[in-house]
C-alpha cells in the first residue's frame, strides 16, 4: 500500500500521430487533441485545469496517481496546518466542522470540486515525453498495464509537485521492503522495532503516532537537533517523548547500513547495532528536475528553479507553462496549496491573451 503512488509504465516508443486533426477528427476524439494539458492533478493542478476551463478552453488533466495523489499519500490522521479557506479552489467553499481541515476531509472537497467543474482528469496515466512545439505539442504516457495514450495540446502546464520522488539514502538495504519513504498508518507496526530517519513534521508525526499505537521507535538525525519548522503543537510533544526515554533519539547520527534484521548506525560514539523490523526514511522530497529538463525547460544552477516569467509563469520554452511548488525548484517550502492555488488565474490570464480566448470548447 506504500508503494501505489509509485506505479510505473514502461517506456514506449511514442506511436505516429498525424500532424493535423481536422475539428470532426477532434470531437469524435475527444481525449486526444486539447487546448490544454496539465500534468498534474493536485490542487494547483486542478486549480489551473478550473481556470483554463472557465477561460472557454478544453483542458485534460493527466496524473500517474490519483486526484490530489500527495494528499491521498500523507498520514491518514493528519490535520492541516492551514485554515480549510486557504485551501479553497475554483471558488467553492471548504466547509469543515473543525478550525483546521483534516486528510479525509481535504480529499472529499478535491473530488467535489472535480466533480463540480466536469473536469476531464485521467487518474494513473505517467507522462513519459512532451514534444513538438507551441501550438502543437504531443503528450504520451504509459498507464498501469504499460498502454500507450498519446494527446495532442497547444499549450501545457506542468504543475507535478514534488511529494512523489522521495530522497534518497544511498546506503546499503534501502532498497528492502521493510524500507518506507511514506508513512500512512500505525496499525501494522504494533510491537514491532522501528527505525525513523529525519526531524521535520513527517518524522516527528510519524514517530508520535507509531509510538503511541505500540511501536519501539527509535529517531536518528543527522542534525544536532530537531528541524526549527516543526509544527508549534507537535514539538512540545516530540521532545518530552525523547526526554522521558520513551522515543530514544540518536541527534549528529547517520544510518549506514539497512539489513533485514537490523541496522547500523554512525553516532558521535561509534558504531550502534539496533534491531530493527521496519524503517521509514522521511529524509524529505524533491521535484522531478530530470522531466522538466526533457522539456527543455532550464533550471537554475543552484536551487533548480524553472526559468518562467514571474507574471504568466511561462516557461523558457514558449507554450509550456510552470505551476506550484515546482516552481520554487529545491526550496519545496515557499510554495504550498495556500499560494500555489492562485497559479492557475496567472496562466489562464496568459492563456486568454494568446489563444484569443477561442478555443476547441469555445
Amino acid at each position: 500500500m506504500y508503494s501505489a503512488h509509485l506505479l510505473r509504465g514502461l517506456i514506449l516508443p511514442i506511436q505516429q500521430i498525424p500532424e493535423t486533426l481536422t475539428r470532426t477528427q477532434a470531437h469524435s476524439r475527444p481525449e486526444s487533441w486539447v487546448d490544454v494539458i496539465v500534468i498534474g492533478a493536485g490542487p494547483t493542478g486542478l486549480a489551473c485545469a478550473i481556470e483554463a476551463q472557465r477561460a472557454g478552453f478544453k483542458v485534460l488533466t493527466i496524473d500517474k496517481g490519483c486526484v490530489v495523489n500527495s494528499i491521498y499519500n500523507y498520514p491518514a490522521n493528519m490535520v492541516f496546518f492551514t485554515t480549510p479557506e486557504l485551501l479553497e479552489i475554483g471558488d467553492i467553499p471548504f466547509t469543515t466542522a473543525n478550525q483546521k481541515p483534516n486528510r479525509h476531509e481535504a480529499l472529499e472537497y478535491y473530488r467535489n470540486v472535480a466533480d463540480h467543474y466536469h473536469l476531464h482528469i485521467c487518474q494513473y496515466q505517467w507522462v513519459k515525453t512532451v514534444t513538438g512545439d507551441d501550438g502543437n505539442f504531443r503528450v504520451t504516457a504509459t498507464d498501469r498495464c504499460g498502454g500507450i495514450h498519446d494527446y495532442r495540446a497547444r499549450k501545457i502546464v506542468v504543475s507535478t509537485g514534488y511529494y512523489d520522488l522521495a530522497n534518497q539514502l544511498q546506503i546499503p538495504g534501502e532498497e528492502l521492503p521493510k524500507v518506507f519513504h511514506y508513512f500512512r498508518e500505525p496499525h501494522p507496526f504494533y510491537d514491532t522495532d522501528v527505525l525513523v530517519i529525519g526531524a521535520k513534521n513527517s518524522a516527528a508525526i510519524a514517530a508520535l503516532d507509531l509510538w503511541r499505537h505500540g511501536a519501539r521507535v527509535t529517531l536518528v538525525h543527522r542534525g544536532d537537533r530537531l528541524h526549527d519548522h516543526i509544527k508549534y503543537w507537535i514539538r512540545p510533544d516530540i521532545e518530552n517523548r525523547i526526554k522521558n526515554g520513551e522515543i530514544p533519539a540518536y541527534f549528529n547520527t547517520t544510518v549506514t547500513e539497512i539489513a533485514n534484521d537490523h541496522v547500523i548506525l554512525n553516532t558521535p560514539e561509534g558504531p550502534v547495532h539496533l534491531n530493527n523490523d521496519f524503517v521509514f526514511a522521511l529524509v524529505g522530497y524533491h521535484p522531478d528536475y530530470d522531466f522538466l529538463r526533457s522539456m527543455g525547460i532550464e533550471l537554475s544552477s543552484e536551487q533548480c528553479r524553472p526559468v518562467c516569467d514571474p507574471e504568466t509563469l511561462e516557461s523558457n520554452v514558449p507554450g509550456i507553462y510552470v505551476a506550484g511548488v515546482i516552481v520554487a525548484g529545491s526550496r519545496t517550502n515557499e510554495i504550498f496549496i495556500e499560494n500555489g492555488r492562485f497559479h492557475g488565474k496567472q496562466i489562464a490570464a496568459d492563456l486568454r491573451q494568446k489563444l484569443g480566448g477561442k478555443g476547441t470548447a469555445a
